[in-house]
């Protein structure tokens, strides 16, 4: 089994959609670097190649997809058999970087038709899906009160992808000035090394020439 990871970081993209090219039974992964308590949504589709047209197909029936989303703590948040398209979900219990990874099932009916596969991907962070009872309700709602409330749960995800942009930065900005730090202080005894050899040096001599009678 091959495993290939697409070293993709969306760095709190609300919305990435993109297809990549995988083989039959290959494993494929992205890392998406995400907040805690956060809902991640993702969608895919499956085409498949046809050798006789030389073209992928508009789906690949009797193919299913397995996925897979940990942590780099290796905890498992999904892990999944889907068919050929579908929709999953998962909840980021800590802030980092997350690893999702897609791999198709072999069937005769796959591996006959060719294992050439294109698989569509749209990856949504903090987007909730309306509630199917508020949308069957919807014409007894107000519309704006509706629009304003899915407008407060974006605002209370950007607001919580700043805290975490902010936390990183601080991290980073203490490693600097730690790295900095140590820099300075390798420097400074690297001063005090050489003149330590100097003196060592010229006093060496200095007995050198004195036991020869030079001076």
């Amino acid at each position: 089994m091959q495993i290939q990871t697409i070293l993709l970081c969306f760095s709190f993209s609300f919305s990435a959609a993109f297809y990549f090219h995988a083989g039959e039974r290959e494993e494929k992964c992205i890392i998406e670097d995400i907040p805690s308590d956060t809902l991640i949504r993702g969608t895919f589709k499956v085409q498949q190649w046809d050798i006789v047209r030389h073209d992928f197909l508009e789906s690949a029936p009797g193919l299913g997809m397995f996925v897979t989303v940990t942590t780099y703590n290796d905890e498992v948040l999904l892990s999944k058999l889907y068919g050929a398209q579908g929709t999953f979900y998962f909840t980021s219990h800590s802030s980092g970087e997350h690893i999702i990874c897609l791999e198709s099932n072999s069937t005769q009916f796959v591996s006959f038709g060719g294992s050439k596969l294109r698989i569509h991907l749209d990856i949504r962070v903090g987007e909730h899906d309306l509630d199917a009872a508020i949308v069957q309700a919807k014409d007894k709602v107000n519309e704006v009160t509706f629009k304003l409330q899915h407008l407060i749960e974006q605002v209370e995800q950007i607001l919580k992808e700043q805290d975490y942009q902010r936390d990183r930065e601080e991290n980073f900005r203490i490693t600097s000035e730690d790295t900095n730090r140590n820099v300075l202080w390798w420097a400074f005894a690297q001063i005090l090394i050489f003149i330590s050899v100097g003196i060592f040096q010229m006093k060496h001599l200095k007995d050198f020439f004195i036991a020869k009678k030079l001076v």
